[in-house]
């Protein structure tokens, strides 16, 4: 009779431990996807404001159309990805056309003079610092959820519910890490 009672202890206290451990993946998915919807929402922000931008700097320059055409498609791109990857790939290839189209400022004086044009650069710039925030914070949650799937014991009941790992947020090397070039 002991016996059977130390068995019966024992698989609640593993029910217990592999509840815990269920719960705890749910709630670091839930923070990752939380913090992906928070960039998401950012990003939708910037890709709201591009068109206005790109019709500003359009009337000052009519042959730099390549840079604007890049901006519009990457920004049409977006607004139809479906899945995390997609959108995450995306916003890789926004953010260098974006410093080019603010680069296009120092050759262009009447540009860099015209109220709208500085206004939305503003608007854009400030949506860019709070973007790199939430990247970093989506990174965390990925570190996290990451890790706690990966270490053991819990790799056994992540595998066994099907939680996989998550993509972290990288800059492109060959794109966003090296300086702009504007050349006419």
């Amino acid at each position: 009779m002991i016996f059977l009672g130390i068995i019966v202890l024992l698989i609640v206290i593993i029910a217990f431990i592999l509840i815990g451990i269920y719960n705890k993946l749910v709630k670091e998915k839930n923070f990752v996807e939380e913090a992906f919807s928070t960039i998401d929402a950012y990003l939708k922000k910037r890709y709201d404001l591009i068109p206005n931008l790109v019709a500003t700097v359009k009337g000052y320059k009519d042959y730099e159309g390549e840079t604007l055409e890049k901006v519009i498609a990457a920004r049409n791109k977006y607004m139809s990805c479906t899945n995390m990857n997609d959108k995450i790939e995306n916003e890789n290839m926004i953010a260098g056309t974006l410093g080019k189209l603010f680069a296009l400022q120092e050759s262009y004086p009447d540009l860099k003079a015209n109220t709208n044009f500085l206004s939305l650069q503003g608007e854009i710039t400030k949506i860019e610092e709070d973007i790199l925030q939430a990247r970093k914070y989506y990174n965390g949650s990925v570190r996290n959820y990451n890790t706690y799937c990966e270490t053991f014991p819990n790799v056994f009941i992540a595998n066994m519910f099907g939680f996989k790992k998550y993509p972290f947020f990288n800059i492109e090397e060959s794109k966003e890490k090296e300086n702009v070039k504007i050349s006419f």
